[in-house]
C-alpha cells in the first residue's frame, strides 16, 4: 500500500501520547504545540509525525519528529523522508525560505543530511522554561 501524509488534527494528539510514552519520552503539553502538524500513515496507520512553528520571518521550525514505535516496516525510512520532503514543499509553497530544527536521533540527522540540510556537528541543547 501506499504512504500518504496529512496535516495532523486534535485528535491525534492521544496517538502521539502513545508514541512519546512508547519511547519513553515525556508527553509534551498540548499547550506546547503549534496548530500545524504532519502525520504519513500507510493504510490509516499512523507511521511518522512532526510539529511545525510558524515564524513572523521567513523561517519556520521543524520539530517534535515522532514514529509509532510498533511500525517496524520496511518502508519507514521513506516515511520520515517523506514527512520531511512534504513539509519542505509545503513551507517552500507559503514563501518560507528557512526550515530550522534540533536533532539527536543519528537516524533522523542522516535522512536530514541526505535530503540536503546543513548539520551542525557541535552539541547544542534544548533549554525550556516552562511558566
Amino acid at each position: 500500500m501506499k504512504l500518504n501524509i496529512r496535516r495532523l488534527v486534535e485528535s491525534d494528539y492521544e496517538t502521539l501520547v502513545e508514541w512519546w510514552e512508547g519511547w519513553k519520552w515525556p508527553a509534551l503539553p498540548k499547550t506546547f504545540l503549534p496548530d500545524t502538524g504532519f502525520i504519513v500513515e500507510k493504510d490509516k496507520i499512523g507511521i511518522v509525525a512532526c510539529y511545525v512553528y510558524m515564524t513572523n520571518s521567513k523561517a519556520a521550525l521543524l520539530e517534535w519528529v515522532i514514529s509509532n514505535p510498533e511500525y517496524r516496516e520496511s518502508d519507514r525510512k521513506d516515511a520520515i523522508t517523506l514527512l520531511i520532503q512534504a513539509v519542505e514543499h509545503v513551507l517552500a509553497q507559503q514563501g518560507i525560505k528557512h526550515i530550522f530544527t534540533i536533532g539527536r536521533n543519528k537516524h533522523l540527522i542522516n535522512v536530514h543530511e541526505k535530503l540536503g540540510w546543513e548539520v551542525d556537528k557541535k552539541p547544542s541543547y534544548e533549554i525550556i522554561k516552562n511558566l
